[in-house]
């Protein structure tokens, strides 16, 4: 599933070239995805032109001009994928597999891709963003000015669940995925099953800064490419070059060279180093 890093990417890709330009069409080949697609919000914003791009969580964010500032959210779900392609691409006559919906912009098109269809395209008025059903309870960005050591052991106190599961809960801290809780926690030198009540102030603030150097890495790399993830110009990340622990099972330790473990957290694979970590 694409993590933070991965959505900023695509983010930053579409901003190069879509604000400023105007939404002539878009064609939707059903009315659904993980939820329903509201198909008269998304027909309205023909004519509207995007004034900038954003992202919050893993959400990806159209803003159009006129009234109310409608805005596009965009989730890629667990396989979903953007590209962009100039109007003249001679592949546009042919829909690409599991294709089901395109924005043509004139110069361009951005077409989304979603085998699994987890993904999501709804629209919502740039006053009502914040009350959104699916934005309100979100925590901070990571890489946010009201996320850092501080907040992180505030938050924590009481708190009896692990500290990888901690950060990868997105009322706690939005978009600290799987691979990145875990390289996060390797870089503060934290177990991963650690109640993260007992997370010292010291710790906490070490795993913040961890969890933000892991996350900025991993941007400046285009993400990270497991499997499904590709970028909007369809090149893939290269972060998986420099990960310490993550799907290193058996594999010495990058920092001391003791073999790698795993445990099963919730169906999830958690790596990490039990001489590095404590």
């Amino acid at each position: 599933m694409p993590e933070l890093p991965e959505v900023e990417t695509v983010r930053r890709g579409i901003d190069r070239v879509i604000p400023g330009t105007t939404l002539r069409e878009i064609t939707l080949r059903r009315k659904d995805l993980r939820w329903p697609i509201p198909v008269r919000a998304v027909r309205n914003l023909k004519t509207r032109t995007v004034e900038s791009t954003s992202r919050r969580s893993k959400y990806l964010c159209l803003h159009f001009d006129g009234p109310r500032q409608p805005i596009a959210m965009i989730h890629l779900g667990m396989s979903g994928r953007l590209w962009i392609d100039p109007s003249d691409c001679g592949d546009l006559s042919e829909w690409r597999d599991h294709e089901h919906w395109r924005m043509d912009f004139g110069d361009l098109v951005l077409r989304y891709v979603d085998p699994r269809r987890f993904g999501m395209l709804d629209v919502v008025s740039g006053a009502d963003f914040a009350k959104h059903k699916l934005i309100k309870d979100l925590g901070p960005e990571p890489l946010g000015s009201t996320f850092d050591g501080e907040y992180l052991f505030d938050a924590s106190r009481g708190r009896r669940v692990a500290t990888k599961t901690f950060l990868m809960d997105a009322k706690n801290v939005v978009g600290i995925g799987n691979i990145y809780a875990s390289e996060a926690c390797h870089l503060a030198g934290v177990r991963p099953r650690r109640a993260v009540r007992r997370l010292t102030n010291r710790e906490c603030h070490n795993l913040a800064d961890a969890a933000r150097s892991i996350l900025s890495r991993a941007i400046k790399a285009g993400g990270t490419t497991i499997r499904d993830y590709i970028g909007v110009d369809e090149n893939t990340g290269y972060f998986q070059r420099e990960l310490m622990v993550y799907d290193r099972l058996g594999e010495p330790c990058r920092t001391c060279g003791t073999p790698i473990k795993r445990t099963i957290d919730t169906g999830r694979s958690t790596f990490y180093c039990r001489s590095c970590q404590r």
